[in-house]
């Protein structure tokens, strides 16, 4: 569970831009936001916090402060807080520019304190209000070391850089003998990315069996797909179709989904159907597509969407998640089986997916299959404006659970569409805890869902180009050095599959026969034979 203590840790970088942040010097920079009543406590340890009621029964009414914030920064927000009795979603709400930015949420508790983190940018420089809202608006909320600190864009892009390189290269020792194991100085070795190990991939659909023109341009980018539609029906032709595709490419695939818990996607037969009966066809349809396809796939989305909706749940019981989870394991139990849901990295102020919430959800689910199942947690990522900052602090809670984390159908609607996507993707494949990206566009004659990559003719649109140059950021050029004395050659390698390629005297080059794996935990020094 989340962190819970009896008194509220220090403020992150000493509160930042927050003057006060502990409330030592009183709370003479708080006022109340609409009609409330605002008091400073102290605790039987001497801490000194911030309590805030209110009179009415509107979420907003609460406790303010006015700070100010620039267009060019990124700023990380925390705050520790707590409820008198029971429990509060309590949201932290910027003011700004007559618009409202929610930074964060968390369920408050009562007897501990608990940390919420978040964080947001602004579009214009200039003041703003900071209050948190609650939809408990009889209890009294309690706050604590608050921090906003602001970061640059450099700053910001330089973490990200050092992260990758952390966790997604290595520096590799390549050693050159020959056949019988004399060492090679002096001899100029070439190294090539063949195919990296991080799965990056986009959404498909049926018409790539019959476009040649689609299915070049998605296999010559892409390690790893999920089927738009295609396994959500009773009909596996297409699908069995699209499978045998992706094999034939090496293309990995995701399975979507095996249940969709929106009544709003359930087909008119299976609303119909009495409880008996949808036990008896939920049966069927899991050991249906799961048999078929098993051993197959390298995941399933299990019951999709089952922190905002329950339709399973309530006509077959609170069990029905966690049966699911089970069964598909015990049917194909080499593949990962993913909680997936929306929101929880787009929409900061969604009590019903907040980080907090998916994992409670998701520890939920693991303590039912007593950690027999190999769970993930995918997170749909439909972006209409990204809040950067919030994405990494939602990401850092959710590393917690020490499972693969994927963003499972990556997309933006927005006029600044192809400049989010890539602060998107840029952030999640710099998060060491987050193993795989799927976009979701894939590609219909009469239009994307929200979002195309490329036009009818498969010419790249500006989406498609910061693709194109996130791959290739994301692929070691043409490495070329020299062995030293000892036949030893270093270089920074992205994980995956490498051609290695040596000089081959008077000038050509002789292609090794090995193709030489880097990983992460990779600390062997690979010999290579000429």
């Amino acid at each position: 569970m989340s962190l819970c203590l009896a008194e509220p840790l220090k403020p992150q970088y000493r509160g930042g831009i927050i003057s006060n942040p502990e409330f030592n010097r009183g709370i003479q920079e708080w006022s109340t936001f609409g009609y409330g009543n605002v008091e400073q406590r102290t605790s039987r340890t001497g801490n000194k916090y911030l309590v805030f009621s209110r009179s009415g029964r509107i979420p907003y009414l609460s406790v303010s402060k006015k700070v100010l914030l620039q267009k060019e920064k990124l700023y990380t927000f925390s705050a520790w807080l707590r409820t008198d009795e029971g429990f509060a979603d309590v949201v932290a709400v910027f003011k700004t520019g007559g618009r409202l930015i929610h930074a964060g949420a968390i369920e408050a508790k009562s007897g501990c304190w608990s940390m919420l983190k978040g964080g947001l940018s602004v579009d214009v420089t200039g003041p703003a209000e900071l209050f948190f809202e609650s939809n408990a608006t009889a209890a009294e909320i309690w706050v604590d070391s608050i921090s906003l600190q602001p970061f640059t864009e450099e700053e910001w892009r330089s973490h990200q850089t050092q992260t990758i390189q952390q966790a997604r290269m290595r520096v590799v020792k390549l050693k050159a003998v020959d056949a019988n194991g004399t060492i090679l100085p002096n001899t100029t070795i070439s190294i090539k990315l063949q195919r990296p190990s991080f799965p990056f991939g986009c959404a498909i659909t049926q018409s790539i069996l019959t476009n040649t023109a689609y299915q070049y341009w998605f296999t010559s980018r892409f390690t790893v797909t999920t089927f738009e539609n295609e396994m959500k029906k009773e009909d596996y032709y297409s699908a069995d179709a699209m499978v045998a595709f992706s094999k034939q490419n090496r293309i990995a695939v995701r399975g979507h989904n095996i249940f969709w818990d929106d009544p709003k996607y359930q087909m008119g037969w299976v609303t119909s159907l009495s409880n008996d009966q949808l036990k008896y066809a939920t049966t069927k349809r899991l050991n249906s597509i799961v048999s078929r396809y098993k051993g197959q796939l390298i995941a399933w989305d299990v019951v999709n969407e089952n922190l905002h909706f329950n339709f399973f749940e309530q006509r077959l019981g609170q069990s029905f998640s966690g049966d699911a989870f089970i069964q598909a394991r015990q049917i194909d139990p080499g593949a990962l089986m993913f909680l997936n849901d929306y929101n929880t990295l787009e929409q900061p102020g969604d009590p019903a997916s907040t980080p907090d919430k998916y994992l409670q959800k998701f520890w939920e689910i693991q303590r039912y299959t007593k950690n027999s199942v190999k769970m993930a947690i995918g997170l749909e990522a439909h972006f209409n404006q990204p809040n950067i900052p919030f994405m990494r602090a939602a990401l850092d809670k959710l590393a917690g659970a020490k499972v693969p984390i994927w963003l499972t159908e990556v997309d933006v609607q927005n006029q600044n569409q192809a400049q989010y996507l890539e602060s998107i993707l840029r952030e999640a494949f710099s998060h060491p805890a987050v193993q795989g990206l799927v976009i979701w566009a894939g590609w219909h004659p009469q239009g994307c869902n929200r979002m195309c990559l490329t036009d009818n003719n498969f010419r790249n649109l500006p989406t498609g180009d910061v693709v194109d140059k996130l791959i290739k950021g994301w692929r070691s050029d043409i490495v070329v050095g020299t062995t030293d004395s000892n036949g030893i050659f270093e270089a920074q390698l992205f994980h995956g599959e490498h051609e290695v390629k040596v000089l081959q005297s008077p000038g050509g080059y002789l292609t090794v026969n090995q193709v030489e794996t880097v990983s992460h935990g990779d600390g062997k020094t690979h010999v290579i034979v000429v």
